[in-house]
């Protein structure tokens, strides 16, 4: 009986990792280069992808210039406006009833693994979030964000695959992480962002 307990004991205490490991884990994700995909590093296990909407060049027949970011809420899909009449089109995930919009801006910032601040909006309806939540794979954000115009939106990462293809944001445009990372190298700052 008393191997059993300490065998049990010594289980639990190679699970108990403090917040500071986590966060240095997080920091230590590594991407594989040909596939964009999230990689398991010793510190960290990442969530498994769930059904992915293929990233795909597709014929693109609307008048915006290359460079441009295309969201068509309806669709669920954003464009990002090639040369000679294509664009790469990629799945993301929308807002939810109640929280649509729609505008052109531009694309004022990039972040790398971002931290977030949830607005104080967002506080009030789900009661627990923290101030402050440093980037990293389980920060809702994912592994990169584009800030659009001085909007409190984003096009981001989630930690959340399976809400790619739904609306269920509060108004951010979300992408699996492996499809951010492809669109966040082909965008530069000031690039033009319109939501239909």
């Amino acid at each position: 009986m008393k191997r059993i307990v300490f065998a049990a004991t010594v289980a639990v205490a190679a699970f108990a990792v403090s917040p500071a490991a986590v966060s240095q884990a997080n920091a230590n994700v590594q991407f594989d280069p040909l596939t964009m995909r999230v990689l398991q590093t010793p510190k960290t296990a990442v969530r498994s992808e769930a059904r992915r909407i293929p990233r795909e060049i597709v014929e693109y027949t609307g008048n915006h210039a290359p460079g441009t970011i295309v969201v068509n809420t309806g669709e669920r899909r954003l464009y990002l406006v090639l040369d000679d009449g294509r664009a790469m089109r990629y799945g993301i995930g929308v807002a939810r009833p109640g929280f649509e919009w729609a505008g052109s801006h531009k694309v004022s910032m990039k972040r790398e693994w971002p931290g977030w601040t949830p607005p104080e909006e967002m506080k009030k309806r789900q009661p627990g979030l923290p101030d402050y939540m440093p980037g990293g794979i389980d920060n809702p954000l994912g592994a990169r964000a584009m800030y659009i115009g001085s909007t409190i939106y984003r096009i981001h990462g989630s930690n959340q695959p399976a809400s790619i293809g739904q609306a269920m944001s509060s108004g951010c445009i979300r992408m699996l992480n492996e499809d951010v990372v492809d669109l966040y190298d082909r965008v530069k700052i000031g690039a033009r962002v319109i939501v239909i």
